[in-house]
């Protein structure tokens, strides 16, 4: 990482979506939550309008869409719209980026998948959990750009929110077999390589976007019991994971599991905070910038930070440019 200040915001790990929106006032704001109908992505969608935004809530299951888009009305009076999008295929998102107008401030790629436990391809081949965290997101983003640079004028920025995980910790990008085909699949390995590729793609947004007021940053949310996203795990499984997060977290000090307000709250003050005003290409968590680790770093223990490779500009233009090459 370049030599920069770390930022550090007054928050923690037990910080809710309510402490950190307090104060802050986003009318006239038009914002993205991917995977907004479940999880954590709820809690972003419902902070952002509670505060004035109005928010698109971009979702695989309409339905679902609909009834959070109703629930969060019910609760907040705010301006809330519901958007098909599949991350997984690519036709889904031109067509949610067809039906885009007007200019956009604040997109958080919060939708994911995690540790799909035997290999799945969708599209050209590529690995499912790459697909829809990574390329998926990527083909959104890039796509959304000029909506995002018209979003930036008359002093304001735009902003975007990529969500990594601490999961980036088990894999850095293998550009030579990002798809499994050479080497065997671990799913808890394509979704760190996927996590990694989150951070790494912030890096290159806000290398390429931020003389143009847009920025970008990496979250780590933390460890959240209540959501979907181990969906794909076994109950064994996440006994071990779990069990194996609280002896980490009681041996460092760290924190412990996050409620959902809490999970959210690192997407929300990334979007939304004045100290952020111009800062990007980071990886937060815990609502705070996170510190590098040493380039030899047990996975396996450590309770936080982020990995070199994951800010590494080489790699992340490297990603840039193959993430192209295989949208075409």
């Amino acid at each position: 990482m370049n030599k920069h200040t770390v930022i550090q915001t007054g928050f923690d790990a037990g910080s809710t979506i309510w402490d950190v929106v307090e104060g802050i006032d986003l009318t006239g704001t038009r914002a993205i939550v991917t995977g907004a109908s479940s999880g954590i992505g709820i809690e972003t969608a419902r902070a952002l309008v509670a505060v004035g935004a109005e928010v698109t809530l971009a979702v695989r299951d309409p339905v679902a869409g609909e009834r959070t888009a109703v629930e969060l009305q019910a609760a907040t009076g705010g301006a809330l719209r519901v958007g098909l999008l599949d991350l997984a295929d690519l036709a889904s998102v031109d067509a949610f980026l067809a039906a885009w107008d007007g200019p956009l401030h604040l997109l958080i790629n919060n939708a994911g998948v995690m540790r799909i436990p035997t290999l799945e391809l969708v599209e050209r081949g590529w690995e499912r959990q790459f697909a829809i965290n990574h390329i998926g997101h990527f083909a959104l983003t890039v796509g959304l750009h000029d909506a995002l640079k018209a979003g930036a004028q008359d002093g304001r920025e735009a902003r975007v929110v990529s969500l990594s995980s601490r999961g980036h910790l088990r894999s850095p990008m293998v550009f030579e077999d990002p798809f499994f085909t050479a080497r065997p699949y671990d799913g808890a390995v394509a979704y760190g390589q996927s996590k990694t590729a989150n951070s790494l793609f912030a890096v290159e947004a806000h290398r390429r976007w931020s003389s143009e007021g847009i920025t970008a940053n990496a979250v780590h949310p933390g460890a959240i019991f209540d959501t979907n996203l181990s969906r794909h795990m076994t109950p064994e499984e996440l006994d071990r994971v779990w069990g194996g997060i609280r002896e980490r977290q009681a041996a460092a000090g760290g924190p412990g599991i996050k409620t959902r307000e809490q999970g959210a709250a690192t997407s929300v003050l990334v979007a939304t905070s004045p100290l952020l005003d111009g800062i990007g290409g980071r990886y937060f968590e815990d609502c705070n910038e996170a510190r590098q680790l040493p380039p030899e770093f047990p996975a396996e223990t450590t309770v936080s930070g982020v990995a070199g490779y994951a800010l590494n500009p080489e790699n992340a233009a490297r990603l840039w440019d193959l993430t192209e090459s295989l949208i075409g």
